[in-house]
């Protein structure tokens, strides 16, 4: 795997990309990546030590505001928000865009909302997601992934210009 990573990793970072492995904590600075994804506030405080000052550590599988704001405060880089469980559920479009509002509104760390469908791209963006995370729409698309990608991002530029005018001042 660290000679996987250690391959992949000058295409990533090399495009200005942060190289991120989903868990794998202790590969990350032997394999020359940027972080770690991680999954839950648990897990994340324990990687914290391994990870800081000098990687990212980001979080996912937060269900609830509390857990949310305890990553946030324990030190998470990015929180992710919508991305599906153990068993593939998913919240809805509406519960993952509440969440993704009320923590650009009022965190600093950045949020990132996992989209399923160029919808939910749009969406995401336009409730002030600073990041979403595309993933297989991109590798799932019939048409290839550099025009899914294309796309995605059309989506995420018309959802940031439907944003009201208070909420993109607030984005930077």
């Amino acid at each position: 795997m660290i000679s996987r990573v250690k391959a992949l990793a000058p295409a990533i970072q090399d495009k200005g990309a942060a190289l991120l492995l989903d868990g794998h904590v202790e590969l990350v600075g032997r394999a020359g990546g940027d972080g770690a994804h991680l999954t839950g506030v648990e897990t994340l405080k324990e990687a914290l030590p391994t990870l800081k000052p000098d990687r990212i550590a980001g979080v996912g599988g937060l269900t609830t505001r509390h857990e949310s704001m305890a990553a946030g405060e324990a030190g998470a880089d990015y929180v992710l928000f919508g991305e599906p469980d153990a068993r593939g559920q998913r919240p809805s479009i509406a519960a993952i865009a509440e969440r993704l509002q009320w923590w650009s509104e009022l965190f600093e760390p950045p949020c990132v909302g996992f989209a399923a469908s160029r919808e939910e791209v749009f969406e995401f963006a336009a409730v002030g997601a600073d990041f979403v995370l595309v993933g297989d729409l991109i590798w799932n698309d019939a048409r290839g992934a550099a025009v899914a990608l294309m796309d995605a991002e059309q989506a995420i530029r018309q959802g940031y210009a439907a944003m009201p005018v208070k909420a993109k001042a607030e984005q930077g």
